[in-house]
């Protein structure tokens, strides 16, 4: 008879899993005997924490939950800012880790990677179950999935006792039906319905919520006439549509397009203040008569709303898409009027943001239609605040919500790996990278087309303008970078450092490479 080890990766392959990024140890033996002979791919990351962030990226390109094999304790604990990140985007991840044996536990007595309370750390974070017995793996399992796939997404953590690990287990049931998506009832969209069509100047607020569901947005969007602000995680899903507005909810001229609206649709955004009031003024528009759909309950709770739908984004567009009427009135003409004011009141953001916005868009010319995976970092910034990406879900970053550094390398394997012969640029500055530096080397084990483009400012930039705003001394940014041709030769990857210029950036990017590559840009300020 198989082990419970052995059963849980069964259960993961009859769930679809076709990857798992891992880290092994002696307490998760039994597991990797589980891949032996398996189809799932195992990857191996140089620490837990990247082995969570490609859970991540792959979790946002496959659209697919992203898995996670990491040791008990340490293990753990790497893992759980990744978990963290993925909890404040609502990606779905399942983390599956050892713990010490059942009958040690709460003890302290100084056992090998032990934990006072290790679930209970983990609940404060996400749900998280123990396997305690064979008969609990199918059922924890079903669990795990059901949270992962229905209701508001984010990470889930299972734990199995090493002394769990290798008893024998029977085989597991068929996987339970996964939920439909739900749809809010025909009241309610009835009731929108009325709202939608009595109104004029209608205008949506996309976020991470409808990732995914881009060819129905821009269905309703088109017929309701309505320009589509698009928040960081929903950008691409209307590239060069004349209705699309890729511009942060916070800047100003975005606001003032929601302020003249008689009807705001809020599609699966959580006003968090990163995107709608990232620079602390407090003056977003309070739209007590919007509509908003959303499928956690919990959130709508969150705000006031003229109407609540609870439901799936998608589904929901879909079931409201037959009650509208179709009409004709400004809804490009006000598109194009906040995309333009935006651009151009950009120098007034920062005098550095539109030569960061033209290094985007070289990236976007010289390599159509790729993943642009994005570390903390300048350019990301200036980019989440106004950049229009060529391919719905391919731009993606660390820098709203809960913002860790270091996500880029292993969130741009993760997403590799779930898009096959799709180029991706990891956008990172030179003091993110050493938060991560040693998932470069496995994107090369795995030979990913992966351009890792790296920001070299020789500082934390951000953090010492910040300081000097505020008027206090410059402490702690300035941390000497890598040397990144010799760094590069000992990942064995091809290297090019160029200078910020958009044509030699150009030239650098289009040079063939059928595997990963590190480009440095050389930034003088």
């Amino acid at each position: 008879m198989r082990t419970v080890g052995e059963r849980l990766v069964e259960g993961l392959e009859a769930r679809g899993v076709r990857v798992v990024f891992g880290i092994p140890g002696v307490h998760t033996v039994e597991l990797y005997r589980g891949l032996s002979g398996s189809s799932i791919r195992h990857v191996t990351a140089r620490h837990e924490q990247g082995c969570g962030f490609m859970a991540d990226g792959y979790a946002r390109v496959s659209g697919k939950p992203g898995v996670a094999f990491v040791i008990t304790g340490p293990g753990l604990t790497n893992t759980l800012t990744a978990m963290a990140q993925a909890r404040g985007d609502s990606i779905p991840m399942l983390v599956i880790s050892g713990v010490n044996r059942r009958a040690v536990q709460g003890f302290a007595l100084g056992f090998l990677h032990e934990l006072p309370e290790q679930s209970a750390l983990v609940a404060m974070l996400c749900p998280s179950r123990q396997i305690s017995e064979p008969s609990d793996v199918g059922p924890a399992l079903d669990w795990a999935f059901a949270l992962l796939t229905s209701g508001r997404p984010g990470p889930v953590h299972l734990e199995v006792p090493t002394d769990v690990m290798p008893m024998p287990c029977a085989p597991l049931p068929p996987p339970s039906p996964v939920a439909q998506r739900p749809v809010p009832p025909a009241g309610d969209l009835a009731a929108a319905a009325v709202l939608l069509n009595r109104a004029q100047r209608i205008v949506i607020l996309a976020g991470g919520g409808a990732r995914g569901c881009d060819a129905v947005l821009r269905a309703l969007a088109e017929k309701l006439d309505a320009p589509v602000i698009e928040t960081t995680n929903a950008r691409g899903m209307l590239h060069d549509h004349p209705l699309c507005v890729p511009v942060s909810p916070c800047v100003d001229v975005a606001r003032d397009l929601v302020a003249a609206a008689d009807q705001v649709l809020a599609i699966g955004t959580e006003f968090g203040p990163t995107e709608y009031d990232m620079y602390a003024v407090a003056a977003y528009p309070e739209l007590p008569t919007m509509i908003r759909i959303d499928v956690a309950p919990e959130q709508l709770a969150k705000r006031q709303a003229g109407l609540a739908l609870l439901g799936d984004a998608g589904a929901t567009m879909a079931a409201l898409l037959p009650l509208v009427q179709a009409r004709q009135s400004d809804g490009a003409a006000r598109a194009e009027a906040t995309r333009s004011t935006a651009r151009a009141a950009m120098p007034d953001l920062s005098a550095t943001f539109p030569g960061m916005l033209q290094v985007l868009e070289t990236i976007r010319s010289a390599l159509p239609r790729c993943l642009i995976v994005g570390d903390s970092t300048q350019p990301v910034y200036a980019g989440n605040l106004y950049y229009d990406h060529d391919r719905p879900g391919g731009w993606f970053n660390a820098a709203t919500g809960y913002g860790a550094l270091g996500f880029g390398p292993g969130a741009a394997v993760g997403a590799a790996l779930a898009a096959p012969g799709t180029k991706v640029v990891c956008l990172i500055g030179d003091g993110g990278l050493q938060f991560s530096p040693g998932e470069l080397r496995t994107a090369v084990d795995e030979h990913l087309p992966i351009t890792f483009l790296v920001w070299n400012n020789a500082a934390f930039r951000e953090i010492a303008d910040a300081m000097r705003g505020a008027n206090t001394e410059i402490i702690g940014c300035h941390p000497s970078p890598l040397n990144l041709e010799p760094f590069a030769a000992a990942c064995d990857l091809p290297f090019t450092s160029v200078p910020q210029d958009p044509e030699a950036l150009h030239w650098a990017l289009s040079q063939p490479c059928d595997g990963p590559r590190l480009i440095e840009v050389r930034v003088t300020l």
